[in-house]
């Protein structure tokens, strides 16, 4: 292939969000030859996307983006790491290219995506991910004037409402699945954190007049080429209401399948790591969303320490434990507020589509016991996404566990897999 390139580093980071940032810039400026690697145009990730110039992090975006360019590392954006062939390698392709990446240590810092649980009608066009919508919108999408449903769980949709009003939308009603009561105890708990108590107050400042119904969640979407209604539980009573979207997003999945595949150990869906983030593997570190959803703050912390520890600088690593701790009460907090309850199991109907990729129905995964039995007999999860949505949505609602990752990663393409002759596996007359 004319378009294979490689490249070695010191320290190679995957992931261009704030952890992978914050691990980079504290690796290069320990004198290291440091590589991010993100798939992304530029750094970043979700939360910082188009250089962050809005919102209660911008200028700590800013500040970070310009050392990360000071420190000199190198980045691949537009790069999607798709394979492992070997120790110490990874396989990265661009739109036309793949690159050979070597590296001494490895700060996995892949973030996480939006948790979608299934109800009718979740597929119309314009139903779509709290974040996902922000994203369309900071790339350009017209929201001027459109009414927007947000619905699900967590502080994102307060942040998303806000940044979708101030670009012209119209919020008719902010839907969360937590009760009030849990709400309450949340502010009332926030007295420890008061650096996040400022930043609640702005959220509500910026979303004022716009009803909050708690313990309310979407029920159905209707509409017949696109979005037109949505149909709401709001404490025990249904509400149809008008709108051109709906920006539905039940709180973060972690994305762990690279760190699977390198062999890192996992708990509860996350990636264990010790007190320098070093995974179970040597010489491999992860920060941020993969090892415990917890906000930029403690992505930032968690980033810092692995680089720092990367390159050997323990002692400055050590340094930012007790910070990090504080901000892993915040994220304890986070998750006891808005854990998801029991009735969502409810929502789909016997033909609701739970894995959108396959046209897998409810009603047809209800008949297995297990991930691996509804995907041999369903082809569930093994779409284009390869069980990114329906994968935790299947984890919710029957308590499954997917059980394997395998190369590629990402879908590839065939030139980019032939390329390397490891990725095709041995004929054994066995079905893989």
């Amino acid at each position: 292939m004319n378009n294979y390139s490689r490249e070695r580093f010191d320290v190679l980071v995957v992931g261009g969000g704030p952890a992978g940032i914050a691990g980079a810039v504290r690796a290069a400026e320990s004198g290291a030859r440091v590589g991010m690697v993100d798939e992304n145009v530029a750094p970043g990730g979700q939360i910082w996307r188009g250089g962050s110039s809005e919102g209660p992090h911008s200028s700590e975006a800013s500040n970070w983006l310009v050392r990360l360019k000071k420190a000199g590392v190198i980045e691949l954006c537009g790069k999607r790491v798709f394979h492992h062939p070997e120790a110490g390698i990874l396989l990265a392709e661009g739109l036309d290219d793949v690159w050979e990446l070597s590296y001494r240590n490895l700060v996995l810092a892949t973030g996480a995506r939006e948790r979608f649980l299934p109800f009718p009608g979740w597929t119309l066009p314009n139903v779509m991910g709290a974040g996902g919508l922000q994203a369309l919108v900071k790339s350009g999408l017209p929201i001027q004037g459109k009414r927007v449903v947000v619905a699900g769980t967590g502080p994102l949709l307060l942040a998303v409402a806000s940044y979708l009003r101030k670009h012209g939308a119209e919020i008719p009603l902010i839907c969360e699945q937590a009760s009030a009561s849990k709400l309450a105890r949340f502010a009332m708990m926030l007295i420890r954190h008061p650096e996040k108590i400022f930043q609640g107050l702005q959220l509500r400042k910026d979303i004022a007049g716009i009803l909050l119904a708690t313990s309310s969640w979407p029920v159905a979407a209707h509409g017949k080429r696109t979005l037109e209604a949505v149909t709401i539980s709001s404490a025990g009573k249904s509400e149809t209401v008008q709108c051109d979207y709906l920006a539905c997003g039940f709180h973060l999945v972690p994305n762990t399948e690279l760190p699977v595949l390198l062999g890192c150990r996992t708990r509860c869906g996350y990636v264990q790591v010790d007190e320098l983030q070093q995974t179970s593997v040597q010489g491999i570190f992860c920060a941020g969303e993969p090892t415990g959803i917890g906000g930029v703050d403690l992505a930032l912390i968690e980033g810092q320490i692995a680089g720092l520890a990367a390159t050997g600088r323990t002692s400055e690593a050590k340094a930012l434990f007790s910070k990090r701790e504080r901000f892993r009460r915040f994220a304890r907090l986070l998750d006891e507020t808005f854990c998801l309850r029991s009735e969502l199991r409810g929502l789909p109907s016997a033909d609701t589509l739970i894995c959108r990729c396959e046209d897998v129905s409810y009603s047809r995964l209800r008949e297995h016991t297990s991930w691996r039995a509804a995907k041999l007999h369903t082809r569930c999860g093994m779409g284009p996404c390869q069980g990114r949505i329906c994968g935790p949505a299947t984890q919710f609602l029957f308590k499954w566990n997917p059980d394997s990752v395998r190369p590629p990663v990402f879908p590839a393409r065939v030139e980019h897999l032939a390329a390397q002759p490891q990725l095709i596996p041995e004929v054994t007359g066995e079905v893989q």
